[in-house]
């Protein structure tokens, strides 16, 4: 067993403890609780090993408030060599529990018989912060004097957007000096995601007029109108939409076609306050909105995107007396997808191969994640998301992560620093 894979093996049960502990904090976005308090447990635990963190406080981002600040911490080790940066970048944020659990969402159980742990969050993806953790430690621990930098972040709001972390980060020059980047999430510890599907939400609102539901003749029913519309998605979008096809190896198959998802729909009189008991007004409703999730592939263009909704519309108004609709746009992100051939890419599979024994595997995911504020605002194109775990387990209930593939990853993201960033006694070798 070389010396690093020995480094890993002995540290199997600060990486449990690790990622219980991270579990255990209830980083629950919205509305954001605990933020700091985890930033603040991991730096903890960095700083006495020779770590500088950096608590950064992303003011004016979406959703910070004096109440829910939103909090980001950004750990480096330096041995004051020249060399790369490599940065490995993991939220700690966590989506809201929902029902349907058999075990505490923030118990963090481990169950030895299954090699699991089990809580809101360790898919997804505090177990391959734990991972990223493991790896950096056990790396400096062997090459105290190591070339370059390496950089540890755990970041918020990733499942709002990122706005107030990733983005944030990227906004203030956080990786202008950074080489590489490794984002762990869950998408299996033998596949390399090269990066995601653009997205395109857009709010559609039909107006009517207001008028006794007794005599709707004399209003103009919004709902209706809206019907309308979703009527021609069925018969002309969604075909249109399904016979469209990517070359990115976008998880699962479905998702190599383009895709159009009505988030809500909303009209009409507002829904009662619980409790209420009463019946609603007799009124014919004069607004409906819905909001569309529109996912589209690095072949199209947001403008064309746009563009076949737009016509949609057009053509529902020319054969609808008094129809009337306006379209807003609420989030918009461009298709990602890192080459083959970058450097992080080509070290990740070599490192994947030696420990797994396998060649890699290269998806890209269904939806977006951070690596698009990595790529547009940070300006920096070698960058993958690489960590353990199940990505359908995300947001589930009895969400868990196993321990043997946490083990494998930090193994992997180890031998990436190793082949980066080099040993004490060697330099970096070169990127085959």
């Amino acid at each position: 067993m070389d010396p690093l894979h020995h480094a890993i093996a002995a540290r199997r049960d600060a990486l449990i403890a690790l990622t219980q502990q991270l579990i255990r904090i209830p980083t629950l976005n919205p509305p954001g609780r605990h933020y700091r308090d985890i930033c603040e447990a991991i730096a903890a635990r960095m700083e006495p090993q020779g770590w500088r963190c950096e608590m950064i406080r992303a003011h004016g981002s979406p959703g910070d408030s004096e109440a829910y600040p939103r909090w980001n911490v950004v750990c480096t080790h330096d041995a004051g060599r020249p060399g790369d940066t490599v940065h490995f970048n993991s939220h700690h944020d966590v989506v809201e529990v929902g029902h349907g659990w058999t075990r505490d969402p923030f118990g963090a159980e481990f169950v030895e018989d299954e090699d699991r742990i089990y809580g809101r969050g360790a898919c997804d993806m505090k177990g391959g912060l734990a991972a990223s953790i493991i790896a950096a430690e056990a790396y400096v621990a062997l090459n105290p004097d190591h070339a370059g930098r390496i950089q540890i972040s755990a970041t918020a709001d990733e499942e709002s957007g990122g706005y107030g972390g990733v983005a944030y980060l990227a906004e203030h020059g956080h990786f202008a000096d950074v080489q590489h980047v490794i984002i762990p999430e869950p998408l299996h510890k033998d596949r390399i995601c090269l990066g995601h599907r653009g997205v395109w939400w857009a709010e559609i609102e039909t107006r009517g007029r207001i008028a006794h539901g007794s005599m709707p003749f004399l209003g103009d029913c919004a709902v209706r109108h809206m019907g309308a519309v979703i009527d021609e998605m069925e018969r002309t979008l969604y075909p249109l939409l399904a016979g469209k096809h990517t070359a990115m190896p976008v998880i699962p198959e479905g998702a190599r076609s383009s895709t159009l998802n009505i988030n809500s729909i909303h009209g009409g009189a507002r829904e009662p306050e619980d409790g209420y008991t009463g019946l609603p007004a007799p009124c014919v409703p004069d607004r409906c909105r819905i909001v569309i999730d529109r996912r589209f592939l690095i072949e199209e263009q947001l403008t064309e995107v746009k563009a076949e909704v737009r016509r949609l519309l057009e053509k529902v108004r020319a054969e609808r007396p008094s129809f009337s609709y306006e379209i807003r746009d609420l989030f918009e992100v461009i298709p990602s997808m890192t080459d083959k051939d970058a450097p992080v890419v080509r070290t990740t599979a070599a490192a994947i191969e030696r420990v797994l024994g396998i060649e890699a595997g290269y998806v890209v995911s269904p939806g977006t994640y951070d690596q698009k504020h990595i790529d547009r605002i940070g300006k920096l194109k070698n960058c993958i998301a690489y960590g353990p775990g199940v990505l359908d387990l995300a947001h589930q209930p009895d969400e868990w992560i196993g321990v043997g593939d946490m083990m494998d990853s930090a193994r992997v993201m180890a031998l990436v620093l190793s082949d980066l960033l080099g040993t004490d006694s060697h330099s970096p070798a070169p990127v085959a």
